[in-house]
């Protein structure tokens, strides 16, 4: 008996030890499985951003052999497009995958689950993951790479001429843009609807519409700034493809939030919609430009610019921080970072030390560049390896159609509308190549990524890639030649960019009978009397010619105003300071709020029309400036 009951103890110790024995085996087993497969993981994104990386070394190694060549018929986001195509045609189709082999053994608990049974081989096919792991995740284009792309634009922005041609802009960025959605819709859904096919509804055709109005010309812009047209046409074609990426976001966001299930607009909700749109536009906007306001103050009224890293640091993060707060207050970080950049190069800039004037605009222009040719390689790289393409021929036949016409009417029909009031008139050879100039580009492509939830969705992508693909490599390779067959002047003197590459030759022949040390007028470009004056200031010549060409543009000339007389005196260390622009009344605030810097320097008589320009970078010499004379109401 004392035998029988040892030898059921010893069985059930033997029985307790294996059960143990194989959960140790399957822990250390599974572990072992996890570990691999998170290493593999790692690797292949590794492999994905080294993918990108060559692409971009690419793409810049064949630019420079176009510059060299002066190859004008493609430029780099067609040679981003192109590489990015013949990578993922290599990726999808390229044969042979490789595997990594693990074992697992089963866990006694789960021993009815005839799947995880014994010993079993499991292969992970690195190549399939890759092509998988080669779609990122649409967030990262809306947070990380389109930010400061968007920045960039309003940083760079050549001001005097933008506010020239505001109405302009205004008009086609935010009613040309509308009229352009609705007429995109419209028309496909009706040719839709005469093909019977039912997958898409007119919220997707209006959703469609929208994001496709969004514009994003900078091919052509490059070979503008290479060609030197005229700068109301760059003004034009630029402040309008800015403009209306800030609408066609707010509007399609407008439109998912509004648009029913049934894919129907109700009446109250329409209008719900449309008061949401002006709403987000408009906070969005307000975020912007408080957050640039907020910036010019900290930088005039620190020291900060007695340490150029902590102030350039300063500068990326309150600009970043306007995108990220935007979206976390449900509104639309892309507008907002957008305005912010306009008022950090408006104000901002002028306070910051020659250090971090040089150091953030080349950070924003290359991140610029990386981020649009990266977005660009994407694209050629998604069309083959996003696994959920859906290719409706009729659809994406109607689109070409549907863009075509709508950009036709929001361009000659607005023009013609604008010219009827407008001095100087908008000439047809502009309203051509703002016609011709709507590429699509990264903001449209982003906003058809950011969902793909639905069939109809995904076909969008589909489509949305292809119009990308060809208006860029096609559109943007005739460039050149269709400006040719339009008899687009050339090589035109930028007056702005004239008089700044002129800037110490004409304060020493104004200002001072000193030569600036360092320089050789003879050698120098002078600027000639019948293009000046011999009597006259640069600023006086700006301005009167400004006054005379530019009449009508009363929204200008009401902002500028009210700009030179107290916006940039109380942001900006420039002059005239406040003390010279208020009423007598207010001098105890507007000695508060001048700084002794404002007070002690000379006033640049360009810098009420001055771009953000590389001429600005350069430290002025102050030879060139003579000690101003302290008004009667100066503060001593």
């Amino acid at each position: 008996m004392e035998a029988d009951v040892a030898a059921l103890c010893y069985l059930i110790i033997l029985l307790l030890s294996n059960l143990q024995f194989s959960r140790a085996s399957y822990v250390v087993n599974s572990a072992l499985d996890t570990d691999a497969q998170i290493q593999n993981s790692h690797r292949i994104d590794n492999l994905n951003i080294l993918l990108y990386t060559f692409l971009l070394i690419l793409t810049v190694l064949t630019i420079w052999v176009f510059k060299y060549k002066r190859a004008r018929y493609l430029h780099e986001t067609g040679l981003a497009v192109i590489y990015g195509l013949i990578m993922g045609c290599i990726l999808r189709y390229s044969g042979g995958s490789t595997g990594l082999t693990s074992q697992r053994i089963a866990d006694p608990d789960n021993a009815s689950n005839t799947d995880d049974v014994g010993l079993s081989n499991q292969t992970y096919s690195q190549e399939t993951e890759i092509v998988q792991k080669a779609t990122f995740d649409p967030e990262i284009f809306f947070n990380i790479l389109l930010p400061p792309i968007i920045f960039n634009a309003g940083y760079s922005l050549k001001k005097l001429h933008f506010f020239h041609n505001l109405g302009a802009i205004f008009t086609f960025a935010f009613i040309g843009t509308t009229i352009s959605a609705i007429v995109v819709a419209g028309l496909i859904y009706g040719l839709l609807l005469l093909t019977a096919n039912p997958l898409f509804s007119f919220v997707d055709c209006l959703l469609f519409g929208t994001l496709i109005s969004a514009t994003d010309p900078v091919t052509i812009l490059a070979i503008f700034t290479d060609l030197r047209v005229d700068v109301n046409l760059y003004a034009m074609v630029f402040g309008e493809s800015v403009l209306n990426d800030a609408v066609a976001i707010v509007m399609s966001r407008a439109i998912e939030s509004y648009g029913s299930e049934s894919g129907n607009f109700e009446t109250l909700a329409f209008f719900s919609a449309a008061l949401n749109f002006v709403f987000i536009l408009t906070a969005s906007l307000m975020i912007g430009v408080l957050m640039g306001c907020l910036t010019a103050i900290l930088t005039k009224f620190t020291r900060l610019r007695d340490f150029p890293l902590l102030e350039s640091v300063l500068f990326v993060l309150m600009s970043y921080s306007t995108f990220l707060m935007a979206e976390a207050s449900n509104l639309t970080g892309i507008v907002s970072v957008l305005f912010c950049g306009i008022c950090q190069a408006h104000y901002t800039f002028n306070n910051l030390s020659p250090d971090s004037r040089l150091a953030t605009k080349s950070l924003f222009e290359l991140l610029n560049f990386l981020s649009e040719n990266f977005i660009f390689s994407y694209i050629g790289v998604s069309m083959f390896t996003f696994e959920h393409h859906r290719w409706e021929v009729d659809f994406i036949v109607f689109a070409f159609i549907g863009i075509f016409i709508g950009r036709a009417i929001n361009i000659y029909i607005l023009g013609a509308i604008l010219n009827l009031k407008r001095s100087p008139k908008i000439p047809i050879s502009f309203m051509h190549v703002l016609m011709f100039s709507g590429l699509r580009g990264a903001i449209a492509f982003a906003l058809a990524l950011r969902n793909a939830s639905t069939e109809a969705r995904r076909a969008i992508i589909t489509t949305t890639s292809l119009i990308v693909i060809i208006t860029v490599i096609l559109i943007g390779g005739m460039t050149t030649q269709v400006m040719s067959w339009l008899g687009i002047n050339v090589n035109v003197d930028d007056e702005e960019t004239h008089h700044l590459n002129q800037f110490h030759p004409i304060r020493n022949n104004y200002k001072s009978t000193r030569p600036v040390q360092g320089s050789n007028l003879e050698d120098s470009e002078s600027v000639s009397s019948s293009t000046i004056g011999a009597q006259q200031s640069p600023a006086q010549h700006l301005t009167n010619h400004s006054e005379n060409e530019f009449e009508e543009a009363w929204l200008f000339r009401v902002w500028s105003t009210f700009d030179q007389r107290y916006m940039k005196p109380f942001l900006t260390n420039s002059r005239p300071t406040l003390l010279d622009t208020t009423p007598m009344c207010c001098a105890p605030l507007a000695r508060l709020l001048t700084t002794t810097e404002q007070l002690t320097q000379d006033r640049d008589p360009l810098d009420d029309c001055m771009p953000l320009d590389d001429a600005l970078l350069g430290s002025r010499n102050p030879s060139v400036y003579p000690p101003r004379q302290s008004s009667s109401n100066s503060v001593m």
